[in-house]
């Protein structure tokens, strides 16, 4: 689709070869698609511009399917193997007509192959390749592979454990995992999650029941039942495949899978934990193509974005991102280092674990449990002639002493901290037993980040800020003029819940002269946080703030990521 798609454009003077050359290598860095190549270089407004140009092109309509209420009955008169094969969607039908939106216009066989199908006279339309596949993910929900699985389960009568007080043998485990329905369950269940963009997968069981979650834009959403006395063999069967002891149930164990959703490669951290009821097992879902490393896509303000560059290209020091579990730490990090990986630059990390590859920096994988901790292998870095160091976490002083040490020594070092805000890692740092004097001298920057939940685009609506409200959030008074707040209402876009991904809050704080005098006279997290503010810090609540003000996160929002 790219090459025809870029050569029309090109041919009908819609963009210029050089556009169309830096969305080839957007698309082809894997940033994301050709078409939001042409957006991030300013050659379209949308991606939806793109395909109303096509459709004219070709004397074709374009579609804006979230603009459209679809049946689902009509829906499926595609199977959803086609429309999954083939990116295609069924609209609407009028009489024998059967209008269905493509993404791709040259592809004819799919044309002819929809209307063998359902006997219909095919009339297409064009729309972008994700809005179908939102689409297909939505309106094939209730029949997808989820409860076919679940149905061949029941339908097979192979399938049949019987449990006394220890739970089921070991070889009535291992042949049960083979059978096919429940290889087929296990596979919908990863793959559903995948769809759905989520990324963590729960599998909890309870007295009389076995509940299957998924973590999605940060909220667990409780998907279908899964049939109760399958439990032992579905957890074997993910055990299994993580290359864990089936036969231990007893102790927690931790695993790794790997396998191909849709031809692209996806890793799953397997922890494996037994309650009083079983086991619980949570996947979370490592998926290299959904993970943003440009720095200008991970929601920093043009001020932020500028301040954090300026510390990474700084030839020594230390920057420090600071923020709870799930804040997207890793993930800046990452992004960091990726602008810096460079040939002749020496890049280095140590991680716990190493969530993702890449080609170029040179990952460890620290383990604990034989001696292979973070503080040596920080000593061993130092010995490999390194540019760029990234230590996953500082956890205790002797981590921090030699990470400290190396960022005066010539090296840059990126690593990451437990602490509310960026004033108060200072503190955290001489609690370590790290000296003022070498926390002033060492540090270059530190953020405090947050992920909060994106607005709907398709379903936001103005709501009323109270006076109380703008109190709460410390709303400077200059801004309270003209301010109007959102709420994302729900619609089939966002599946009703009136959010549609998320995006990062910042507090972005540069050691400047004056904060290094504080530091060096034991000042408070509140009087670091003062000068800071004073020097245009915007702290995690302003941030938050802002994006409300500028309609991309909720009022409810603000309250749930700062508060």
């Amino acid at each position: 689709m790219k090459t025809d798609l870029g050569t029309l454009l090109v041919e009908a003077g819609r963009i210029t070869q050089e556009q169309y050359d830096r969305a080839s290598s957007f698309a082809e860095s894997g940033k994301g698609k050709f078409e939001q190549g042409l957006v991030d270089c300013g050659a379209v407004e949308s991606v939806d511009d793109v395909y109303r140009f096509v459709g004219k092109q070709l004397n074709m309509g374009a579609l804006r399917l979230s603009d459209v209420e679809l049946n689902p009955e009509i829906v499926r008169l595609i199977p959803l193997d086609i429309a999954r094969k083939f990116n295609v969607i069924a609209v609407s039908r009028i009489g024998r007509n059967l209008i269905v939106a493509i993404s791709d216009p040259n592809n004819i066989y799919v044309l002819d192959a929809v209307k063998f199908i359902t006997g219909c006279n095919i009339q297409p339309v064009i729309s972008p390749e994700e809005a179908i596949t939102k689409a297909i993910d939505t309106f094939y929900a209730d029949a997808s592979s989820f409860a076919e699985a679940i149905k061949g389960m029941e339908d097979d009568p192979d399938i049949e454990l019987v449990e006394d007080d220890q739970g089921p043998s070991e070889s009535e485990l291992l042949s049960a995992i083979q059978d096919k329905p429940l290889v087929k369950l296990v596979d919908s269940i990863i793959t559903e999650a995948v769809r759905k963009g989520a990324s963590d997968i729960h599998i909890e069981n309870y007295e009389r029941r076995l509940r299957v979650r998924y973590r999605i834009d940060g909220d667990l959403h409780e998907m279908d039942p899964l049939p109760f006395k399958y439990r032992a063999a579905l957890i074997s069967r993910i055990k299994i495949m993580a290359d864990l002891d089936i036969s231990e149930r007893r102790l927690p164990q931790d695993g790794r899978i790997k396998i191909k959703i849709g031809g692209r490669p996806i890793d799953l951290r397997v922890s494996v934990l037994p309650t009083i009821f079983g086991e619980k097992v949570v996947m979370r879902i490592l998926d290299q193509q959904s993970l943003r490393t440009d720095l200008t896509q991970l929601g920093f303000a043009k001020r932020d974005l500028k301040k954090f560059e300026h510390a990474i290209n700084l030839p020594y020091g230390i920057v420090l991102v600071t923020g709870p579990t799930g804040s997207g730490k890793t993930n800046t990090l990452y992004s960091g280092l990726k602008q810096l990986n460079k040939p002749h630059v020496n890049i280095m990390t140590a991680e716990d674990p190493v969530e993702f590859n890449f080609d170029g920096i040179n990952q460890v994988l620290v383990k604990a449990d034989i001696g292979l901790t973070f503080a040596q292998t920080l000593r061993s870095f130092l010995r490999q002639d390194p540019d760029i160091i990234m230590v996953g976490e500082i956890r205790d002083g002797e981590t921090a002493e030699i990470a400290i040490r190396a960022a005066l020594t010539g090296h840059l070092v990126f690593s990451t901290l437990h602490t509310n805000d960026a004033p108060s890692s200072i503190n955290r740092l001489v609690d370590m037993n790290i000296p003022g004097f070498l926390v002033s001298s060492a540090t270059r920057l530190i953020m405090a980040q947050r992920l909060g939940r994106r607005m709907c685009p398709h379903c936001k609506e103005e709501v009323h800020i109270t006076e109380e409200q703008f109190e709460m959030m410390h709303v400077p008074d200059e801004w309270k003029k003209d301010m109007i707040g959102y709420r994302g209402k729900g619609c089939s876009s966002c599946n009703g819940t009136g959010n549609s991904g998320r995006t990062g809050i910042f507090e972005v704080m540069p050691i400047s002269k004056r904060i290094e005098s504080l530091i060096l006279a034991k000042a408070t997290d509140n009087e670091i946080r003062e000068v800071a503010v004073e020097e245009g810090m915007y702290t995690l609540q302003m941030a938050a703030v802002e994006k409300m003000r500028d309609g991309q996160v909720s009022i409810d929002e603000v309250f749930n990521v700062t508060m």
